[in-house]
């Protein structure tokens, strides 16, 4: 198998890294050969995050080169933008429909770009959900990732129960369920 690329960028607080460990985990215990990657900006709440989750047969960098990634998964728009190019020709990119404002845009120094996933969707496969309210309909707004994350699970080569048992060991046990559920969620969105 050749190895996957896969990339998730958020802000500080989003759950990216929990996010890479799940993934990481589960290639790990398929047996595949992982390297994970953590690239902090300003990591505090509305800092960019970015980890790259690279599995195969032999990973020998961490790192995706620009043009590599066959899936990204964003958990914020403009952060979907920002690292958009790093994105395959044929790769997927999971868009979780939210805006957070960055600090130059807070402070007046910037604009916060409109209609950024129609303009995404111009030059790749985009794949929107609107995770943050999806999250609030299950009762809590801080598992949107793990509904990202199954959406993003359409595109890796991984079955529901491999995904659920990571999950399982991964999370807080208190909250094995609400994550699980979670990705029910978004792995259901894109099989509908």
């Amino acid at each position: 198998m050749a190895t996957k690329n896969i990339m998730i960028v958020g802000v500080g607080g989003q759950g990216t890294l929990l996010t890479s460990r799940i993934l990481g985990g589960l290639a790990i215990e398929a047996g595949y050969d992982v390297k994970l990657s953590e690239v902090h900006g300003m990591a505090q709440r509305g800092g960019s995050v970015v980890t790259f989750v690279r599995y195969g047969e032999n990973v020998y960098e961490p790192i995706v080169e620009e043009g590599g990634a066959d899936v990204i998964i964003a958990f914020e728009k403009l952060e979907a933008l920002r690292y958009a190019h790093f994105l395959k020709k044929d790769g997927a990119l999971i868009v979780n429909d939210w805006r957070i404002d960055p600090m130059p845009v807070v402070i007046g120094a910037a604009e916060y770009p409109e209609d950024i996933i129609e303009n995404l969707k111009k030059e790749h496969s985009v794949y929107s959900v609107n995770a943050t309210e999806e999250a609030k309909k299950l009762g809590n707004s801080r598992v949107f990732n793990l509904i990202v994350l199954g959406v993003a699970a359409q595109h890796m080569d991984f079955t529901q129960e491999q995904w659920h048992t990571v999950i399982e060991k991964t999370v807080p046990p208190k909250t094995v369920e609400i994550n699980k559920n979670a990705f029910n969620v978004g792995y259901r969105l894109m099989a509908e």
